[in-house]
């Protein structure tokens, strides 16, 4: 793969490397309505894929904050064409990484000493490399260590590049007025908390530490002398990314345990320890020989006040959902419902959320369920197209949900997502074992 011998790091250089995204972008749809003028049934499948690689390509090179959001939205499978999913996705774990020149100078700064001075052997090639940070492999003592390395500029650019990022997000979610002003402020303070490693340690050591008495599940030890603000420096961890697991030809047996382990993690997090690895992707979990479950990588953590917790799952019980009157008052303490609605709204937002909740919270009113079963996931995509395709959801204000819903929804989205991926069955109060 090509590496980077250089980043942009000021607001003039990246801003300019997006505004010629911008112009390749619209050069795809003038090439789009030519052939449309000639075969008015050419579909948008050339252009979504033109338009995929085109942003995608603009963003690696910026690494950071802006291919942080194409991470995200690559999590929400029914929300995008697949184009955009598979494209985004690669920014998981599979970018262009620094090239070993720039990784020693930037190694340099952050620590005061080059990498071969620290550790008894580095690789000079990284192993995999992501939105904010690439990872090397080393020695030390004997120990075989994983040593992530932050990508130079990304903390200081982040407001930066979300102001670049925004109108985007405004057209594509169809918010209105200063009230989505929320939404950013928490992933740019998300965003923030992820590009200060020494917090990623203390969370990581904490979240790790109560999570052990899960069955099947392992995580890696921190080492606080060999890290800092920009570095981190861990275990390294021998086995295969879930995604590259879920193309295997494993069995259903299997499926299930990996698919069990992870659901008790979420579960026994959320309704445990009121805060959870809001980061699921499959570059973030791996599976050992052991047929163990691995978990990495946990800058993103998010705090679930009670007084969000408690309306979002007494919205997840059934019978709160077909009761008119309970319904309407978790949707006000929600924020999705908002005193200035008119009926209109009121009316709208309450059959759209009382159509997606049915839908989405069907797992927790079973004492089992299959993530394998396709018509649970043909109802989400038949749902996501339907509302994608509603011109009259565009009239309405797309500013609806407390600015927890971000974080919580990313988390179910791509927790459902994953135990998809592994097929896998579950018992749906597991965790509970746990909680005593």
């Amino acid at each position: 793969m090509k590496t980077l011998d250089k980043i942009p790091t000021g607001k003039i250089e990246r801003a300019s490397k997006l505004v010629k995204t911008g112009v390749k972008i619209g050069g795809n749809y003038a090439k789009y309505y030519s052939k449309k003028l000639i075969n008015s049934e050419t579909s948008k499948d050339e252009l979504n894929e033109d338009n995929a690689e085109d942003i995608y390509d603009g963003l690696k090179s910026l690494k950071g904050s802006a291919l942080k959001v194409a991470q995200m939205l690559s999590m929400e499978k029914n929300l995008l064409p697949n184009a955009y999913v598979e494209k985004f996705s690669l920014s998981q774990f599979s970018v262009p990484p620094l090239s070993a020149p720039l990784v020693r100078k930037t190694f340099k700064n952050y620590q005061g000493e080059f990498p071969e001075d620290v550790f008894d052997t580095f690789e000079k090639n990284s192993i995999n490399a992501a939105s904010i940070g690439q990872v090397h492999k080393a020695t030390k003592d004997g120990k075989e260590l994983a040593v992530k390395i932050q990508y130079p500029g990304v903390a200081q650019s982040i407001s930066s590049d979300l102001a670049l990022v925004r109108p985007i997000a405004i057209r594509m979610f169809n918010l209105k007025g200063k009230d989505s002003d929320k939404y950013f402020r928490e992933v740019e303070d998300k965003l923030i908390e992820e590009t200060n490693y020494l917090l990623e340690i203390k969370q990581s050591k904490e979240i790790t530490g109560a999570c052990g008495v899960i069955k099947g599940l392992r995580f890696p030890e921190y080492y606080e002398n060999l890290s800092s603000e920009r570095i981190i420096t861990m275990d390294w961890m021998a086995g295969v990314h879930l995604s590259e697991f879920a193309k295997t030809d494993f069995s259903q047996e299997l499926g299930n345990k990996l698919g069990q382990t992870l659901w008790d993690f979420y579960m026994y997090q959320i309704h445990g320890l009121k805060k959870v690895h809001a980061d699921p992707h499959p570059g973030n979990f791996l599976i050992n020989e052991q047929e163990e479950l691995i978990a990495i990588d946990f800058g993103c953590i998010k705090e679930v006040p009670d007084s969000f917790y408690v309306p979002y799952f007494e919205l997840a019980k059934k019978e709160n959902i077909s009761n008119d009157k309970i319904f309407m008052e978790k949707l006000y303490e929600l924020e999705i419902l908002i005193p200035s609605d008119s009926k209109e709204d009121i009316k709208f937002f309450t059959t759209l959320f009382h159509e997606m909740l049915s839908l989405f919270t069907s797992p927790f009113h079973e004492e089992t369920f299959d993530f394998g079963n396709g018509d649970f996931w043909n109802k989400i995509a038949a749902l996501s197209e339907h509302y994608a395709s509603d011109k009259e959801i565009r009239k309405m204000n797309g500013n609806r949900g407390s600015k927890h819903f971000l974080y919580m929804n990313r988390t179910f989205f791509g927790l459902y997502n994953l135990l998809h991926d592994l097929k896998a069955n579950i018992k749906v109060n597991s965790f509970k074992q746990y909680l005593s």
